[in-house]
C-alpha cells in the first residue's frame, strides 16, 4: 500500500510538471504570436526566413523571385552603403543584416511603412523598394554603426545629431551641398533641433527641411573639429561617460550651429 501511495504521489508531481510545462509552451507560443503580430519587423529581421525571405550572401537577405540582374543591384547597393560607412568611420564594428524588398507587398509584409528605409533595433536595416540605393542603406546602416560605437553611450546622443551625422555619412544630396562647397549647408539652420525620435518624427512629418537643417548643423560642427576624427573622438568620449551637451560645449561650434541637447 505505502509503495502504491508513492507511486501515485510520484504519478501526481509529473502530471503537475506536465501541465506547468505544457502552460508555459502556450505562454511562449503566445509571446512569439504577439511578437509577430504586433512588431514583424522585429521577427522578420530575427528571422528573414520565416518572411519567405532568401539570403543572397551572409547578412544579406532579398524577396524571392528576383532575376539575376536584381539580385546583383541588391548585393552591389549593400556593399556600397558598406563602404560608405567604412569610410567615414575607419572600418566597421556592426554587422547588421540588411532585408531588401524591391515590391511594395514585400515591404509591408516584413513590417514597413512609408519609410524609404529603417534601423530596427539598432541591429539590422529594412529597405523599402524606394530605398533600395547606396545613401538610404548608408543612412540606416550609420544609425547601427553609431549606436554599436557608443555602447553604453547611445542614450546621450540626440537624435538631431544622429540623423544629422547619417546624412553626413551617407553623402545624401537631397539635405547637403557636395563636398566642393565652401558651405555644404542647404538650409542656414542655427536653431533648436528635437532630441527625442518622437520629437524628431513629429518634427519631419511637417517640415520636409528638418533633415538638412540637422546635416548643416552636424556638418558645421564636424567640419569646425577637424573633420570626421571629431566624430570619432566624441564617440570615444560618450563610451567613456562623457557628457553630450558639455563634450559639444567644450569644442568648437562651427558658428554656433548646435541644436538642443
Amino acid at each position: 500500500m505505502a509503495g502504491r501511495g508513492r507511486r501515485t504521489a510520484a504519478g501526481a508531481r509529473r502530471r503537475k510538471w506536465v501541465l506547468l510545462l505544457a502552460g508555459f509552451a502556450v505562454l511562449v507560443v503566445a509571446a512569439v504570436a504577439g511578437v509577430v503580430t504586433a512588431f514583424p519587423s522585429v521577427a522578420a529581421t530575427t528571422c528573414p526566413g520565416c518572411y519567405g525571405l532568401e539570403r543572397l550572401r551572409p547578412g544579406v537577405y532579398a524577396e524571392p523571385g528576383l532575376s539575376e540582374d536584381q539580385r546583383r543591384h541588391v548585393v552591389e547597393v549593400v556593399e556600397q552603403a558598406h563602404q560608405r560607412v567604412r569610410d567615414f568611420y575607419g572600418g566597421q564594428k556592426s554587422s547588421p543584416s540588411v532585408l531588401v524588398c524591391l515590391t511594395d507587398t514585400c515591404y509591408r509584409r516584413i513590417g514597413g511603412g512609408r519609410e524609404r528605409g529603417i534601423a530596427v533595433l539598432n541591429r539590422a536595416v529594412m529597405l523599402s523598394p524606394h530605398g533600395a540605393d547606396p545613401v538610404i542603406a548608408s543612412h540606416e546602416l550609420s544609425h547601427v554603426e553609431l549606436h554599436a560605437r557608443l555602447a553604453g553611450g547611445a542614450e546621450q546622443v540626440p537624435q538631431w545629431f544622429d540623423e544629422g551625422l547619417a546624412v553626413l555619412v551617407s553623402d545624401d544630396r537631397r539635405y547637403l551641398a557636395r563636398e566642393t562647397a565652401g558651405d555644404r549647408c542647404l538650409v542656414d539652420s542655427r536653431e533648436a533641433l528635437p532630441v527625442t525620435l518622437e520629437d524628431w518624427l513629429r518634427m519631419a512629418g511637417t517640415d520636409h527641411q528638418t533633415y538638412a537643417k540637422a546635416a548643416c548643423q552636424v556638418n558645421r560642427w564636424v567640419q569646425a573639429n577637424g573633420g570626421r576624427d571629431a566624430v570619432l573622438e566624441l564617440i570615444e568620449q560618450l563610451s567613456a561617460g562623457g557628457d553630450f551637451g558639455q563634450i559639444m560645449a567644450s569644442a568648437r561650434s562651427g558658428g554656433d550651429a548646435a541644436g538642443a541637447s
